[in-house]
Protein backbone atom coordinates (compact mmCIF):
# COMPACT_ATOMS: atom_id res chain seq x y z
CA UNK A 1 0.00 0.00 0.00
CA UNK A 2 2.99 2.44 0.67
CA UNK A 3 4.51 1.27 -2.38
CA UNK A 4 1.80 2.28 -4.16
CA UNK A 5 1.42 5.82 -2.75
CA UNK A 6 5.08 6.30 -3.38
CA UNK A 7 4.63 5.24 -7.42
CA UNK A 8 3.71 7.30 -10.05
CA UNK A 9 1.83 6.33 -13.45
CA UNK A 10 4.24 8.49 -15.88
CA UNK A 11 8.04 9.11 -15.85
CA UNK A 12 9.44 12.31 -15.54
CA UNK A 13 11.29 13.40 -19.26
CA UNK A 14 12.65 16.62 -19.64
CA UNK A 15 10.98 19.28 -22.33
CA UNK A 16 12.35 19.34 -25.83
CA UNK A 17 13.09 23.15 -26.80
CA UNK A 18 13.87 23.05 -30.78
CA UNK A 19 12.53 20.63 -33.28
CA UNK A 20 15.50 19.22 -34.91
CA UNK A 21 19.15 19.07 -34.01
CA UNK A 22 21.06 22.57 -34.01
CA UNK A 23 24.57 22.31 -35.63
CA UNK A 24 27.07 23.20 -32.90
CA UNK A 25 30.70 25.28 -33.88
CA UNK A 26 32.43 22.66 -34.35
CA UNK A 27 30.03 20.90 -36.55
CA UNK A 28 29.87 23.84 -39.02
CA UNK A 29 33.36 24.91 -39.25
CA UNK A 30 35.37 23.41 -41.61
CA UNK A 31 38.82 21.44 -41.68
CA UNK A 32 41.74 23.20 -42.84
CA UNK A 33 41.57 20.43 -46.08
CA UNK A 34 38.10 21.55 -47.31
CA UNK A 35 39.77 25.48 -47.51
CA UNK A 36 42.32 23.90 -49.58
CA UNK A 37 40.45 21.78 -51.65
CA UNK A 38 38.00 25.04 -52.38
CA UNK A 39 40.76 27.19 -53.90
CA UNK A 40 42.12 24.37 -55.79
CA UNK A 41 38.58 23.04 -57.38
CA UNK A 42 37.74 27.14 -58.22
CA UNK A 43 40.83 27.39 -60.58
CA UNK A 44 41.58 24.14 -61.77
CA UNK A 45 42.02 25.22 -65.06
CA UNK A 46 44.25 27.72 -63.52
CA UNK A 47 46.40 25.25 -62.00
CA UNK A 48 46.61 22.66 -64.88
CA UNK A 49 50.11 23.36 -65.62
CA UNK A 50 50.91 23.59 -62.10
CA UNK A 51 50.42 24.00 -58.13
CA UNK A 52 49.14 27.91 -58.12
CA UNK A 53 50.30 30.14 -55.01
CA UNK A 54 47.32 31.71 -53.87
CA UNK A 55 47.83 35.39 -52.27
CA UNK A 56 47.53 36.37 -49.15
CA UNK A 57 44.12 38.21 -49.09
CA UNK A 58 42.45 35.18 -51.23
CA UNK A 59 43.62 32.74 -48.43
CA UNK A 60 42.80 35.09 -45.56
CA UNK A 61 38.92 35.71 -46.87
CA UNK A 62 38.66 32.05 -47.54
CA UNK A 63 39.29 31.44 -43.64
CA UNK A 64 37.05 34.06 -43.18
CA UNK A 65 34.22 33.04 -44.81
CA UNK A 66 34.68 29.57 -42.03
CA UNK A 67 35.12 31.37 -39.46
CA UNK A 68 32.53 31.06 -36.33
CA UNK A 69 31.51 34.45 -35.72
CA UNK A 70 31.11 34.69 -39.51
CA UNK A 71 28.87 31.56 -39.74
CA UNK A 72 25.06 32.33 -40.81
CA UNK A 73 22.07 29.58 -39.37
CA UNK A 74 20.10 30.58 -42.55
CA UNK A 75 22.22 29.79 -44.89
CA UNK A 76 23.84 26.51 -46.28
CA UNK A 77 26.35 24.93 -45.54
CA UNK A 78 27.11 23.44 -49.32
CA UNK A 79 24.92 26.75 -51.05
CA UNK A 80 28.08 28.75 -49.06
CA UNK A 81 30.98 26.62 -50.75
CA UNK A 82 29.16 26.84 -54.09
CA UNK A 83 29.00 30.72 -54.08
CA UNK A 84 32.56 30.75 -52.72
CA UNK A 85 33.74 28.49 -55.71
CA UNK A 86 32.11 31.04 -57.82
CA UNK A 87 33.56 33.97 -56.49
CA UNK A 88 37.24 32.79 -56.90
CA UNK A 89 36.78 31.23 -60.34
CA UNK A 90 34.67 34.49 -61.50
CA UNK A 91 37.65 36.22 -60.18
CA UNK A 92 40.75 34.04 -61.50
CA UNK A 93 38.67 34.01 -65.20
CA UNK A 94 38.52 38.03 -65.27
CA UNK A 95 41.84 38.58 -64.21
CA UNK A 96 41.36 40.47 -61.25
CA UNK A 97 42.47 38.45 -58.89
CA UNK A 98 44.57 40.66 -57.70
CA UNK A 99 42.49 43.82 -57.95
CA UNK A 100 39.64 42.96 -56.11
CA UNK A 101 39.83 44.23 -52.22
CA UNK A 102 39.12 40.82 -50.86
CA UNK A 103 39.37 42.36 -47.06
CA UNK A 104 36.51 44.51 -48.14
CA UNK A 105 34.31 42.33 -50.60
CA UNK A 106 31.40 40.80 -48.77
CA UNK A 107 31.16 37.28 -47.83
CA UNK A 108 29.46 33.97 -49.44
CA UNK A 109 26.62 33.64 -46.84
CA UNK A 110 25.98 37.64 -47.18
CA UNK A 111 25.65 37.65 -50.82
CA UNK A 112 23.43 34.79 -50.68
CA UNK A 113 21.00 36.23 -47.80
CA UNK A 114 21.07 39.35 -49.96
CA UNK A 115 19.91 36.80 -52.72
CA UNK A 116 16.92 35.83 -50.95
CA UNK A 117 15.51 39.24 -49.39
CA UNK A 118 15.41 40.03 -53.22
CA UNK A 119 13.59 36.73 -54.21
CA UNK A 120 9.86 36.76 -54.52
CA UNK A 121 9.73 34.54 -51.62
CA UNK A 122 11.21 37.86 -49.38
CA UNK A 123 7.55 39.40 -49.68
CA UNK A 124 5.77 36.71 -47.80
CA UNK A 125 4.61 36.93 -44.26
CA UNK A 126 7.16 35.75 -41.63
CA UNK A 127 5.09 32.81 -40.36
CA UNK A 128 5.49 31.40 -43.55
CA UNK A 129 9.31 31.31 -42.96
CA UNK A 130 10.30 28.41 -41.09
CA UNK A 131 12.60 29.40 -37.68
CA UNK A 132 16.24 29.50 -38.18
CA UNK A 133 17.19 25.84 -36.86
CA UNK A 134 14.14 23.97 -37.96
CA UNK A 135 14.30 21.92 -40.82
CA UNK A 136 11.79 21.96 -43.57
CA UNK A 137 10.25 18.35 -43.29
CA UNK A 138 9.36 19.15 -40.29
CA UNK A 139 7.75 21.90 -40.53
CA UNK A 140 5.68 20.89 -43.81
CA UNK A 141 3.13 19.36 -41.95
CA UNK A 142 2.05 22.14 -40.32
CA UNK A 143 2.62 24.69 -43.24
CA UNK A 144 -0.08 22.60 -44.94
CA UNK A 145 -2.46 23.18 -42.00
CA UNK A 146 -0.99 26.99 -42.17
CA UNK A 147 -1.79 27.80 -45.83
CA UNK A 148 -5.54 26.61 -45.40
CA UNK A 149 -6.28 28.67 -42.91
CA UNK A 150 -4.29 31.58 -44.67
CA UNK A 151 -6.80 31.01 -47.59
CA UNK A 152 -9.84 30.83 -45.66
CA UNK A 153 -8.66 34.55 -44.09
CA UNK A 154 -7.28 36.02 -47.04
CA UNK A 155 -9.91 35.31 -49.77
CA UNK A 156 -12.81 36.44 -47.71
CA UNK A 157 -15.18 36.59 -44.82
CA UNK A 158 -15.85 33.14 -44.04
CA UNK A 159 -19.43 31.29 -44.63
CA UNK A 160 -19.70 29.33 -41.57
CA UNK A 161 -20.98 31.07 -39.06
CA UNK A 162 -19.27 28.40 -36.00
CA UNK A 163 -15.88 29.56 -37.35
CA UNK A 164 -16.93 33.05 -35.62
CA UNK A 165 -18.70 32.00 -33.03
CA UNK A 166 -17.19 31.50 -29.65
CA UNK A 167 -17.43 27.34 -28.05
CA UNK A 168 -19.64 28.50 -25.06
CA UNK A 169 -22.04 30.26 -27.64
CA UNK A 170 -22.12 26.89 -29.13
CA UNK A 171 -22.78 25.00 -26.49
CA UNK A 172 -25.93 26.90 -25.35
CA UNK A 173 -28.97 25.75 -27.85
CA UNK A 174 -31.09 28.32 -26.83
CA UNK A 175 -28.97 31.55 -28.02
CA UNK A 176 -28.66 29.83 -31.75
CA UNK A 177 -30.66 31.73 -33.17
CA UNK A 178 -29.61 35.00 -31.42
CA UNK A 179 -26.02 34.16 -32.46
CA UNK A 180 -27.33 33.97 -36.34
CA UNK A 181 -29.16 37.58 -35.84
CA UNK A 182 -26.25 39.66 -34.42
CA UNK A 183 -24.12 42.06 -36.07
CA UNK A 184 -20.61 40.83 -37.14
CA UNK A 185 -17.81 42.92 -38.29
CA UNK A 186 -17.70 43.62 -41.82
CA UNK A 187 -14.27 44.69 -42.61
CA UNK A 188 -11.74 42.52 -43.44
CA UNK A 189 -10.03 40.31 -40.73
CA UNK A 190 -6.79 41.69 -41.70
CA UNK A 191 -7.03 45.56 -41.35
CA UNK A 192 -9.62 44.98 -37.99
CA UNK A 193 -6.29 42.93 -36.94
CA UNK A 194 -4.01 45.18 -37.66
CA UNK A 195 -6.21 47.85 -36.22
CA UNK A 196 -6.43 46.19 -33.27
CA UNK A 197 -2.83 45.40 -32.65
CA UNK A 198 -3.84 41.38 -32.70
CA UNK A 199 -1.39 40.39 -35.55
CA UNK A 200 1.76 40.53 -35.39
CA UNK A 201 2.39 38.67 -38.73
CA UNK A 202 1.07 42.17 -40.75
CA UNK A 203 3.59 44.49 -38.66
CA UNK A 204 6.47 42.52 -39.50
CA UNK A 205 5.38 42.24 -43.24
CA UNK A 206 4.78 45.96 -42.95
CA UNK A 207 8.15 46.10 -41.82
CA UNK A 208 9.82 43.84 -44.37
CA UNK A 209 8.10 46.24 -47.15
CA UNK A 210 9.62 49.36 -45.77
CA UNK A 211 13.23 47.75 -45.78
CA UNK A 212 13.10 46.70 -49.93
CA UNK A 213 11.81 49.86 -50.49
CA UNK A 214 13.88 52.05 -53.03
CA UNK A 215 15.72 54.67 -52.07
CA UNK A 216 13.86 58.21 -52.33
CA UNK A 217 16.07 58.72 -55.58
CA UNK A 218 15.16 55.19 -56.92
CA UNK A 219 18.03 53.43 -57.45
CA UNK A 220 19.66 50.50 -55.62
CA UNK A 221 22.83 51.42 -53.53
CA UNK A 222 26.13 50.63 -55.50
CA UNK A 223 27.59 47.00 -54.50
CA UNK A 224 31.41 47.14 -53.56
CA UNK A 225 32.22 43.76 -55.02
CA UNK A 226 30.99 45.01 -59.27
CA UNK A 227 34.19 46.39 -59.73
CA UNK A 228 35.21 48.03 -62.89
CA UNK A 229 37.78 45.55 -65.14
CA UNK A 230 40.34 47.79 -66.40
CA UNK A 231 39.88 47.22 -69.88
CA UNK A 232 36.72 49.33 -69.51
CA UNK A 233 37.56 52.75 -70.53
CA UNK A 234 37.02 56.02 -68.13
CA UNK A 235 33.78 58.25 -68.68
CA UNK A 236 36.08 61.02 -69.37
CA UNK A 237 37.81 59.73 -72.51
CA UNK A 238 34.84 58.75 -73.91
CA UNK A 239 33.03 61.99 -73.50
CA UNK A 240 34.02 65.42 -75.19
CA UNK A 241 34.46 66.56 -79.10
CA UNK A 242 37.15 64.57 -81.31
CA UNK A 243 39.83 66.33 -83.82
CA UNK A 244 39.81 64.98 -86.71
CA UNK A 245 43.20 63.21 -88.36
CA UNK A 246 42.05 62.93 -91.96
CA UNK A 247 44.09 65.56 -94.58
CA UNK A 248 42.01 64.65 -97.64
CA UNK A 249 39.62 67.12 -99.52
CA UNK A 250 36.57 65.19 -100.57
CA UNK A 251 35.62 62.79 -98.20
CA UNK A 252 31.40 60.54 -98.93
CA UNK A 253 28.85 61.13 -96.55
CA UNK A 254 28.18 58.11 -94.09
CA UNK A 255 26.06 58.32 -92.11
CA UNK A 256 27.43 57.19 -88.36
CA UNK A 257 26.14 54.31 -86.49
CA UNK A 258 28.69 54.13 -84.13
CA UNK A 259 31.37 56.87 -82.10
CA UNK A 260 33.14 58.61 -84.75
CA UNK A 261 37.13 57.31 -86.20
CA UNK A 262 39.56 60.72 -85.80
CA UNK A 263 41.15 58.75 -88.39
CA UNK A 264 38.06 59.67 -91.46
CA UNK A 265 37.19 63.02 -89.96
CA UNK A 266 38.80 66.07 -91.26
CA UNK A 267 40.47 68.76 -89.02
CA UNK A 268 39.08 72.53 -89.56
CA UNK A 269 42.07 73.82 -91.73
CA UNK A 270 41.31 70.57 -93.80
CA UNK A 271 37.84 71.94 -94.07
CA UNK A 272 38.25 75.42 -94.82
CA UNK A 273 40.43 74.66 -97.83
CA UNK A 274 37.42 72.07 -98.95
CA UNK A 275 34.97 74.86 -98.86
CA UNK A 276 36.83 76.80 -101.00
CA UNK A 277 37.57 73.53 -103.41
CA UNK A 278 33.67 73.13 -103.36
CA UNK A 279 32.70 76.52 -104.28
CA UNK A 280 35.25 76.04 -107.25
CA UNK A 281 33.58 73.08 -108.41
CA UNK A 282 30.47 74.30 -108.49
CA UNK A 283 30.70 76.98 -110.40
CA UNK A 284 32.15 74.82 -113.05
CA UNK A 285 30.51 71.37 -112.91
CA UNK A 286 26.95 72.75 -111.41
CA UNK A 287 26.85 68.82 -110.10
CA UNK A 288 24.22 69.21 -107.24
CA UNK A 289 23.90 65.39 -106.27
CA UNK A 290 27.77 65.70 -105.69
CA UNK A 291 28.03 68.82 -104.00
CA UNK A 292 25.27 67.69 -101.43
CA UNK A 293 27.02 65.07 -100.47
CA UNK A 294 29.94 66.75 -99.92
CA UNK A 295 28.21 69.57 -97.68
CA UNK A 296 26.40 66.81 -95.92
CA UNK A 297 29.81 65.22 -94.89
CA UNK A 298 31.48 68.51 -94.30
CA UNK A 299 28.87 69.13 -91.71
CA UNK A 300 29.07 65.81 -90.00
CA UNK A 301 32.41 66.68 -89.49
CA UNK A 302 32.08 70.19 -88.14
CA UNK A 303 29.24 68.45 -86.04
CA UNK A 304 31.13 65.30 -84.14
CA UNK A 305 33.76 68.30 -83.62
CA UNK A 306 31.80 70.29 -82.00
CA UNK A 307 32.64 73.65 -84.01
CA UNK A 308 30.53 75.97 -84.12
CA UNK A 309 32.15 79.73 -85.37
CA UNK A 310 32.20 82.24 -88.33
CA UNK A 311 32.93 79.51 -90.40
CA UNK A 312 30.34 76.83 -89.24
CA UNK A 313 27.92 79.25 -90.24
CA UNK A 314 29.21 80.39 -93.68
CA UNK A 315 29.43 76.69 -94.50
CA UNK A 316 25.32 76.01 -93.77
CA UNK A 317 24.76 79.18 -95.74
CA UNK A 318 26.24 77.90 -99.19
CA UNK A 319 24.47 74.72 -98.86
CA UNK A 320 21.10 76.29 -98.09
CA UNK A 321 21.61 78.77 -100.95
CA UNK A 322 22.64 75.88 -103.22
CA UNK A 323 19.64 73.75 -101.95
CA UNK A 324 16.96 76.89 -102.71
CA UNK A 325 18.22 77.55 -106.01
CA UNK A 326 17.87 73.65 -106.79
CA UNK A 327 14.52 73.42 -105.05
CA UNK A 328 15.74 70.66 -102.33
CA UNK A 329 14.15 72.01 -99.13
CA UNK A 330 15.13 68.80 -96.96
CA UNK A 331 18.24 70.00 -96.72
CA UNK A 332 17.03 73.17 -97.07
CA UNK A 333 15.02 73.22 -93.92
CA UNK A 334 17.98 70.85 -91.70
CA UNK A 335 20.52 73.90 -93.09
CA UNK A 336 17.91 76.70 -91.63
CA UNK A 337 17.50 74.66 -88.31
CA UNK A 338 21.10 74.98 -87.76
CA UNK A 339 21.28 78.00 -88.76
CA UNK A 340 18.75 79.88 -86.15
CA UNK A 341 21.09 78.18 -83.33
CA UNK A 342 24.20 79.59 -84.71
CA UNK A 343 22.21 83.29 -84.72
CA UNK A 344 21.54 83.06 -81.54
CA UNK A 345 24.84 82.51 -80.45
CA UNK A 346 25.74 86.09 -82.48
CA UNK A 347 28.80 84.14 -84.61
CA UNK A 348 28.09 86.25 -87.49
CA UNK A 349 26.53 85.50 -91.03
CA UNK A 350 23.35 87.11 -92.50
CA UNK A 351 20.54 86.44 -89.95
CA UNK A 352 18.34 88.85 -91.76
CA UNK A 353 18.55 87.69 -95.24
CA UNK A 354 17.78 84.15 -94.14
CA UNK A 355 14.62 85.72 -91.64
CA UNK A 356 13.69 87.05 -95.31
CA UNK A 357 13.79 83.14 -96.61
CA UNK A 358 12.09 81.29 -94.07
CA UNK A 359 8.96 84.44 -93.86
CA UNK A 360 8.82 83.41 -97.94
CA UNK A 361 8.91 79.69 -97.30
CA UNK A 362 5.87 79.89 -94.47
CA UNK A 363 4.25 81.52 -97.21
CA UNK A 364 4.70 78.79 -99.35
CA UNK A 365 4.07 75.98 -96.58
CA UNK A 366 0.69 78.07 -95.62
CA UNK A 367 2.01 77.68 -92.12
CA UNK A 368 0.26 80.29 -89.77
CA UNK A 369 1.65 79.27 -86.26
CA UNK A 370 5.11 79.37 -87.00
CA UNK A 371 4.39 82.84 -89.17
CA UNK A 372 2.64 84.49 -86.07
CA UNK A 373 5.86 83.50 -84.16
CA UNK A 374 8.54 84.96 -86.41
CA UNK A 375 6.67 88.22 -86.70
CA UNK A 376 6.24 88.14 -83.19
CA UNK A 377 10.14 88.01 -82.82
CA UNK A 378 11.22 90.32 -85.41
CA UNK A 379 13.30 93.13 -83.99
CA UNK A 380 12.32 96.67 -85.27
CA UNK A 381 16.31 96.66 -86.77
CA UNK A 382 15.34 92.93 -88.46
CA UNK A 383 12.44 95.14 -90.26
CA UNK A 384 14.25 97.91 -91.84
CA UNK A 385 15.85 95.13 -93.79
CA UNK A 386 15.02 95.16 -97.66
CA UNK A 387 14.98 91.64 -97.57
CA UNK A 388 12.64 91.09 -94.56
CA UNK A 389 10.58 94.18 -95.48
CA UNK A 390 9.94 92.64 -98.84
CA UNK A 391 8.72 89.48 -97.03
CA UNK A 392 6.22 90.96 -95.19
CA UNK A 393 5.32 93.24 -97.94
CA UNK A 394 4.14 89.81 -99.74
CA UNK A 395 2.69 88.36 -96.88
CA UNK A 396 0.53 91.60 -96.30
CA UNK A 397 -0.29 91.56 -100.19
CA UNK A 398 -1.28 87.71 -99.79
CA UNK A 399 -3.40 88.26 -96.89
CA UNK A 400 -5.67 91.05 -98.19
CA UNK A 401 -5.69 89.26 -101.68
CA UNK A 402 -3.85 92.24 -103.71
CA UNK A 403 -2.60 89.90 -106.39
CA UNK A 404 -1.14 93.60 -108.57
CA UNK A 405 1.02 93.98 -105.79
CA UNK A 406 2.02 90.73 -104.81
CA UNK A 407 3.59 89.75 -108.78
CA UNK A 408 5.35 93.23 -108.41
CA UNK A 409 7.01 92.27 -105.59
CA UNK A 410 7.40 89.02 -107.22
CA UNK A 411 9.39 90.78 -110.04
CA UNK A 412 11.54 92.54 -107.56
CA UNK A 413 12.65 89.70 -105.16
CA UNK A 414 16.24 90.45 -102.90
CA UNK A 415 18.48 87.30 -103.17
CA UNK A 416 17.39 84.27 -103.26
CA UNK A 417 13.80 85.13 -102.62
CA UNK A 418 12.24 84.31 -106.09
CA UNK A 419 13.69 80.42 -106.06
CA UNK A 420 11.19 80.11 -103.01
CA UNK A 421 8.46 82.33 -104.38
CA UNK A 422 8.40 80.11 -107.60
CA UNK A 423 7.24 77.55 -105.87
CA UNK A 424 3.73 79.07 -104.69
CA UNK A 425 3.48 81.85 -107.64
CA UNK A 426 1.40 79.13 -109.97
CA UNK A 427 -1.00 78.51 -107.34
CA UNK A 428 -1.08 82.37 -107.25
CA UNK A 429 -1.69 82.87 -110.65
CA UNK A 430 -4.64 80.63 -110.41
CA UNK A 431 -6.72 82.67 -107.62
CA UNK A 432 -5.52 85.78 -109.66
CA UNK A 433 -6.89 84.76 -112.96
CA UNK A 434 -10.00 83.28 -111.34
CA UNK A 435 -10.67 86.23 -110.03
CA UNK A 436 -9.88 88.18 -113.33
CA UNK A 437 -12.67 86.46 -114.75
CA UNK A 438 -14.93 87.20 -112.12
CA UNK A 439 -14.52 90.76 -112.53
CA UNK A 440 -14.08 91.63 -116.01
CA UNK A 441 -16.39 90.85 -118.53
CA UNK A 442 -16.95 89.71 -121.24
CA UNK A 443 -13.54 89.81 -122.51
CA UNK A 444 -9.90 91.24 -121.79
CA UNK A 445 -7.02 91.41 -123.93
CA UNK A 446 -4.19 88.59 -123.32
CA UNK A 447 -1.64 91.43 -122.40
CA UNK A 448 -3.53 92.39 -119.39
CA UNK A 449 -2.84 89.24 -117.95
CA UNK A 450 0.60 89.09 -119.34
CA UNK A 451 1.08 92.59 -117.17
CA UNK A 452 -0.80 91.28 -114.16
CA UNK A 453 0.64 88.09 -113.38
CA UNK A 454 4.15 88.63 -114.10
CA UNK A 455 4.69 86.86 -117.19
CA UNK A 456 7.48 87.87 -119.36
CA UNK A 457 5.90 87.70 -122.73
CA UNK A 458 2.22 87.00 -124.18
CA UNK A 459 3.03 83.83 -125.53
CA UNK A 460 4.26 82.23 -121.40
CA UNK A 461 0.80 83.68 -120.42
CA UNK A 462 -0.94 82.20 -123.58
CA UNK A 463 0.49 79.03 -122.77
CA UNK A 464 -0.25 78.84 -118.97
CA UNK A 465 -4.02 78.74 -120.03
CA UNK A 466 -3.59 76.65 -122.42
CA UNK A 467 -2.03 74.55 -119.95
CA UNK A 468 -4.85 74.60 -117.44
CA UNK A 469 -7.08 73.60 -120.12
CA UNK A 470 -8.61 76.97 -121.08
CA UNK A 471 -6.81 77.17 -124.98
CA UNK A 472 -11.10 77.95 -126.09
CA UNK A 473 -11.20 80.86 -124.27
CA UNK A 474 -8.67 82.65 -126.47
CA UNK A 475 -9.29 84.05 -129.45
CA UNK A 476 -7.63 85.70 -131.92
CA UNK A 477 -9.14 89.06 -133.29
CA UNK A 478 -8.34 92.49 -134.72
CA UNK A 479 -6.51 93.94 -132.02
CA UNK A 480 -4.74 90.92 -131.03
CA UNK A 481 -5.67 87.81 -129.27
CA UNK A 482 -7.97 87.84 -126.18
CA UNK A 483 -9.35 86.18 -123.56
CA UNK A 484 -13.22 85.42 -123.05
CA UNK A 485 -13.60 85.75 -119.36
CA UNK A 486 -17.44 85.89 -119.97
CA UNK A 487 -17.29 81.79 -121.04
CA UNK A 488 -14.83 81.53 -118.26
CA UNK A 489 -16.93 82.48 -115.08
CA UNK A 490 -15.44 80.10 -112.07
CA UNK A 491 -13.49 77.46 -114.94
CA UNK A 492 -10.23 77.61 -112.78
CA UNK A 493 -11.70 77.35 -109.86
CA UNK A 494 -10.75 73.30 -110.01
CA UNK A 495 -7.27 73.95 -110.87
CA UNK A 496 -6.83 76.44 -107.79
CA UNK A 497 -8.24 73.80 -105.86
CA UNK A 498 -6.00 71.26 -107.03
CA UNK A 499 -3.36 73.36 -106.31
CA UNK A 500 -4.10 74.62 -102.74
CA UNK A 501 -4.51 70.45 -102.29
CA UNK A 502 -1.02 69.75 -102.76
CA UNK A 503 1.01 69.03 -99.20
CA UNK A 504 2.49 72.67 -98.23
CA UNK A 505 0.36 74.95 -100.81
CA UNK A 506 -2.66 76.07 -99.53
CA UNK A 507 -3.86 79.54 -99.73
CA UNK A 508 -2.58 81.68 -97.29
CA UNK A 509 -5.95 83.40 -97.29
Amino acid sequence: MAHAQTSTAFTAVAARKTFGNSLTAEQVRPSPSFVSSTTSSSTASATSKGKRDWPLPVRTYVQRCFAEENILPDVKLQEMEVKLKQVISKAVESGTLAVVDWDNLPLPQMMIREEHARAPSARLPSSAIPPSGVPTSTLHGANELNSKKRKSSETGPVDDASSRTPPWSQADSRNAFESRISYPDKRPRNEAGRENGSSKSFQILDGRKKRFEPTARGTSPVRPWRISTAQEPPPQEREGPIVGRCQELEKKYFRLTSAPNPDTVRPLPILEKTLDHLKRRWKQERNYSYICDQFKSLRQDLTVQRIKNGFTVNAYEIHARIALEKGDLSEYNQCQTQLRALYAQKLGGHPAEFMAYRILYFLHTSNRIDMNDVLADLTPTEKQDRAVKHALETRSALALGNYHRFFELYLDTPNMGAYLMDMFVTRERLAALSAICRAYKPDIKLRFVTEELGFESDDESARFICDNGAQHLLEERDDGVRLVTGKASTFFEPALKAASARPGTKLLA
